[in-house]
């Protein structure tokens, strides 16, 4: 059995402690899915130079967000980490060295999905940094690297937003419509397994707006590259809200 490899629009961290349409579907998520042995998250949150893995016991939730309900500033995810699946991420990648890091643990960015999707924070769970200095062709290429695991009973998670421009946001529950066309013109790009378009995104429609900045584009690249040829693919929260920010969800296998 191969595991399937998600890609998770994260959006507001109140997700994480508000029942909503969102963390509803991840809570369903977690529940359809084959129980893995080990999750590795890319987050669009933990940028770095060069790539870094977590590789503690037991890696801290990190809060790296302020002016929050108390609720939500006070909240622990105290899943286990995995010294063993950080050395097979190293192992695995053979394009870039990864190192393995002691100083991180678990940002908003995997804790806020995983706490509605794995509850029992029962599932030992990596973290993998974004280098900030490499193009996204590097990313893909190390998603389809990374796609190994997922034989090994691992899920690959990416989290954060196609489409994703706080400058611009709106509290509103609907997209703009540069945002939506966005949205849209990227998941047919993804429906279709033409990938291309989507790792030298600047010729999207709107990218400009829709990916300001690269960080939480890139964790949909890292899933992109770890879909095997002629599989499934399906969306879930597959909507524009805040004006600016895409909710979209994507499962493949």
């Amino acid at each position: 059995m191969t595991m399937p490899a998600l890609f998770v629009g994260h959006g507001n961290p109140i997700n994480a402690i508000q029942d909503n349409e969102f963390s509803r579907a991840w809570s369903d998520l977690g529940k359809s899915l084959p129980r893995p042995k080990g999750i590795v998250c890319v987050s669009a949150h933990w940028e770095t130079d060069g790539t870094c893995v977590t590789a503690m016991e037991n890696p801290a939730t990190i809060h790296d967000f302020s002016g929050f309900p108390a609720a939500l500033e006070n909240m622990r995810y105290p899943a286990p980490g995995s010294p063993e699946l950080a050395d097979r991420v190293m192992a695995v990648a053979h394009s870039t060295r990864i190192r393995p890091d002691q100083s991180w643990g678990l940002d908003h960015g995997a804790w806020s999905v995983l706490c509605r999707m794995y509850p029992q924070a029962d599932i030992p769970v990596v973290q993998l940094s974004l280098d900030t200095g490499a193009p996204p062709d590097f990313h893909y290429k190390l998603g389809r690297e990374l796609g190994e695991l997922r034989k090994e009973d691992v899920l690959l998670l990416g989290s954060g937003n196609m489409v994703h421009n706080l400058r611009v946001m709106a509290w509103q529950d609907e997209g703009f419509d540069w945002a939506v066309e966005s949205d849209r013109a990227m998941a047919e790009r993804i429906s279709a397994a033409d990938h291309q378009p989507l790792v030298h995104y600047e010729k999207l429609p709107h990218a400009r707006q829709a990916i300001p900045t690269e960080e939480h584009y890139l964790p949909l690249l890292y899933v992109l590259g770890a879909a095997g040829e002629g599989e499934s693919v399906t969306f879930f929260n597959d909507r524009v809200t805040l004006g600016s920010v895409s909710m979209r969800g994507i499962r493949v296998g």
